[in-house]
């Protein structure tokens, strides 16, 4: 296959005329590119769009990133889940400062040694920055490709992974390798989509054997899902005076370094009157009112449906009990929660 392959000259001039005008774009700066990867990552561009912008008003550069307190890093990403890649954008950052003196890294491999970044991410950072010539591969190029070649490989099997990263490095132009990675990515978002992709329009339905196949709806392949798990969270939002008292999540779970209201969890559904009479809860606060009790719909993950219980209680003393911390209800909107909570707290 050529360096130039017509399908990558007929996407890039597609591309040029098409592309969304979006911040990240037509930029060099490597810190501002890898911050959009990262939360763009399971997250729309509609939506990550404002935490791009909140995020390089906040820190505009690396180095503020690094020294951020973590709290202060998980409350500006609250709502986008998936909070483990705050987390480890946290960690880079202050690798980056650390290990390269506040440069960011100009090489794939030592990109890809970063704290939660993938092959994905270090392509796309070096090929954008740098103009290195890495092949891109994130779920838009999965679907491009498959149509392309008309695979039926699962797109998420181990085969599948290496057979598309092999036709991606084989089509990648090496010349524009930030112009060809930024074509595919857009033009699978834009034209080639999941649902009614446009292809009586399509600038490359030339070289596409899924079109002549009549197997675009067929493609890309994936192999069965993952089982869901179902979780059922019991939350004690416990009223002192102005106070509530709340916890950080430490385990390494969902949620991780976020704060939480006082938990049980339990193995199935249970009705909030047998929650009520809990040992754990009586061992807490072995008095108390209860003000009202809240089921919130059902909250979905990528692998676990989650069912919220809220009981509002109210006590007569301060708790002890840690590792609970005492706080004004009116500063709650200031701290790093889950978007289940923030949707309780929104309408209680």
């Amino acid at each position: 296959m050529p360096q130039n392959h017509p399908v990558s000259d007929r996407l890039i001039s597609w591309y040029k005329k098409n592309k969304r005008d979006l911040p990240w774009r037509d930029i060099k700066d490597p810190y501002r590119i890898w911050l959009s990867e990262i939360i763009l990552q399971q997250t729309q561009v509609a939506q990550g769009l404002n935490y791009y912008i909140k995020f390089t008003e906040t820190f505009p550069t690396v180095i503020d990133l690094a020294n951020a307190p973590e709290d202060q890093v998980m409350r500006l990403w609250q709502g986008l889940g998936y909070y483990s890649r705050a987390r480890n954008l946290h960690a880079a950052a202050k690798a980056i400062k650390t290990n390269y003196k506040g440069k960011f890294p100009d090489s794939y491999y030592s990109i890809k040694e970063l704290k939660g970044v993938g092959d994905y991410t270090a392509a796309a950072v070096s090929s954008f920055a740098f103009d290195l010539p890495h092949a891109v591969v994130d779920g838009n190029v999965y679907r491009v490709l498959s149509r392309l070649f008309d695979v039926d490989t699962p797109i998420n099997s181990t085969i599948g992974k290496k057979e598309f990263q092999f036709l991606a490095d084989e089509l990648l132009n090496k010349k524009k390798p930030a112009l060809h990675n930024s074509a595919m990515m857009e033009f699978g978002a834009l034209w080639c989509k999941p649902q009614n992709p446009k292809c009586e329009d399509c600038p490359v339905q030339i070289h596409c054997n899924a079109f002549q196949n009549n197997t675009v709806v067929l493609r890309p392949v994936k192999s069965k899902k993952i089982k869901i798990k179902e979780r059922f969270l019991h939350y004690f939002i416990f009223n002192y005076k102005n106070c509530v008292y709340i916890q950080k999540r430490n385990s390494k779970d969902i949620w991780q370094n976020l704060y939480e209201f006082y938990l049980i969890e339990t193995d199935e559904s249970t009705d909030p009157e047998i929650v009520l009479k809990h040992n754990a809860l009586k061992k807490i606060v072995p008095d108390f009112k209860v003000k009202s009790v809240i089921t919130l719909k059902k909250h979905v993950l990528s692998h676990q449906h989650l069912y919220a219980t809220f009981y509002e209680i109210i006590i007569n003393a301060p708790l002890k009990s840690k590792p609970l911390l005492k706080i004004k209800r009116s500063d709650l909107n200031n701290i790093g929660m889950p978007q289940l909570i923030i949707k309780y707290l929104s309408n209680p």
